[in-house]
């Protein structure tokens, strides 16, 4: 009995069961509904319906856009966070990296509808600028972190000998520092732009839904559109995932060509 506590086997059984229950099971009757109509005949109907529907496929494509333009501001503006708090020369006080935590304290929903009382507050429009200011401010942190955590385990001595070998402060970032972070920037452009894809409350608070998102369009046939909606809905989660998940594995392959290279 002691000798079965001890193997690792027997600690993996907790994990390989949630991993059934709410990974494999779940993504299983998402392909099951996707395939089927309402009376559970096998058919693809779900699938045409949204590539033949014009507002289906605007609003992905819009989705899309919106979540590139809001990973962009991330890189934009948490890049040079991330450089500040890694870079030991600068001095930062940890006190920054505290304020870049304390918001993820808080629930993603409560920020956003404070961020609504802000633009109320400032008498400013809610639509596309309020949408994108909130999609930044709730992923921001996690595009900083991943670029931070790999500065911060960079070899400090590769910076020494590019300087001693006459590299200017310019020539260090583009040519050691940048290269080197790229596996953090990769990370955060994950990191936010998947769940920016699939989010759905940001935008019907910031926008009072005017602005509709991929991810509305899927809470709605499943919230909105009852039982006989579960199975375009979940058609449309399938394309989702298939969408994010060869976004992944391509661009995990690319860094991994990258590393074999180095």
């Amino acid at each position: 009995m002691k000798h079965s506590f001890n193997h690792r086997r027997t600690w993996a059984w907790p994990y390989l069961l949630f991993l059934v229950l709410f990974v494999v099971l779940p993504l299983i009757m998402i392909g099951i509904y996707a395939f089927t109509d309402s009376q559970g005949h096998f058919t693809i109907h779900n699938f045409v319906q949204f590539f033949t529907k014009s507002e289906a496929i605007n609003t992905f494509i819009y989705s899309i856009a919106i979540a590139l333009i809001t990973t962009l501001i991330c890189i934009v503006l948490g890049y040079p966070a991330a450089y500040i708090m890694a870079m030991k020369s600068f001095r930062t006080p940890q006190v920054m990296a505290i304020l870049f935590i304390l918001p993820m304290w808080i629930n993603f929903l409560l920020r956003t509808i404070a961020t609504v009382e802000l633009f109320h507050m400032l008498n400013l429009p809610l639509g596309e600028g309020a949408l994108l200011f909130g999609m930044v401010y709730d992923f921001l942190p996690f595009m900083i972190y991943p670029i931070y955590n790999t500065l911060q385990k960079m070899d400090k001595s590769l910076l020494e000998a590019a300087r001693d070998l006459g590299a200017g402060r310019v020539q260090v970032f583009t040519k050691v520092i940048l290269p080197l972070s790229i596996p953090g920037v990769y990370s955060g452009i994950i990191m936010v732009f998947m769940p920016t894809v699939s989010t759905f409350a940001i935008s019907e608070l910031l926008t009072h839904n005017k602005i509709t998102l991929f991810g509305s369009l899927i809470q709605r046939s499943f919230g909105e559109g009852g039982i006989t909606m579960w199975n375009y809905g979940a058609a449309l989660s399938l394309i989702m995932l298939i969408i994010i998940g060869a976004t992944s594995f391509f661009g995990q392959k690319e860094e991994n060509a990258d590393n074999m290279i180095k």
